[in-house]
């Protein structure tokens, strides 16, 4: 739910579309001017009076709010805590990167062994770090924005060094759209931004087509994981070989 200040800032910008005075509605709502002009001025007030006030205005309060929620800052990085406690519950971290590919809680639950109240557990406590806004009948809208990063050096990325990237890069990559590339060389430095910036549309670019493709049929898509990377580095292997 929308905090109530940014609710009665909605309702002032209403106000002025639909060209309503502060009389007009202290005069809807049996109020004196005076003290709808505090009200409003102060920027706080019951929820129950900002429902009348939507009434007065023929808005529909829960549609009002998820718009107030819809045009709030998306979260680029979560903090150290945050991602501390998504990594301390392997199935908490599971619902996690399901919903960073904003699958249904019926998907989830049909393709692991998640009973529906946990998955509702773990949703309504990614509700609470501001990853999802939980909506009735546990749908989700995902708060975090395109360009959002795990902390480089945060629990995060720290558990998928030491669980995941051994185990994803022992695979032979040889299937059916499968595909690993090393590329080594050496460029300008004014350059190497421009190379990251492609690679971070590419996983945009991925990221969108999986939303898009969801409308597809179960057996018409398949679970891949594009991993990319740029940084400068000198195999450990090497080090003590160079000058």
């Amino acid at each position: 739910m929308a905090a109530a200040t940014e609710l009665v800032q909605a309702l002032k910008q209403e106000l002025k579309a639909a060209r309503m005075t502060y009389a007009d509605l202290a005069q809807q709502l049996g109020m004196a001017e005076s003290s709808v002009k505090r009200m409003l001025a102060k920027g706080d007030m019951p929820l129950s009076r900002v429902d009348a006030i939507c009434r007065v205005l023929r808005l529909d309060f829960a549609d009002l709010a998820r718009r107030v929620a819809d045009a709030q800052p998306l979260l680029q990085q979560l903090g150290h805590e945050q991602e501390k406690l998504l990594v301390t519950d392997r199935k908490r971290l599971l619902v996690a990167i399901c919903v960073l590919s904003q699958w249904t809680l019926e998907q989830m639950l049909a393709t692991y062994r998640l009973t529906e109240a946990e998955c509702v557990q773990h949703l309504t406590q990614l509700d609470r770090i501001g990853v999802i806004e939980l909506r009735p009948l546990n749908r989700y809208r995902l708060k975090l924005a395109k360009t959002f990063r795990w902390r480089p050096h945060g629990p995060v990325m720290a558990y998928f060094r030491e669980h995941a990237l051994l185990d994803y890069y022992s695979g032979s990559f040889d299937g059916p759209a499968e595909g690993l590339m090393l590329v080594h060389g050496s460029i300008s430095h004014s350059l190497a931004p421009a190379f990251l910036e492609r690679l971070q549309r590419v996983a945009q670019d991925y990221a969108q087509q999986h939303l898009a493709d969801q409308r597809l049929p179960e057996d018409a898509r398949s679970g891949y994981t594009l991993l990319l990377g740029m940084r400068r580095w000198v195999f450990s292997e090497f080090a003590d070989l160079m000058r």
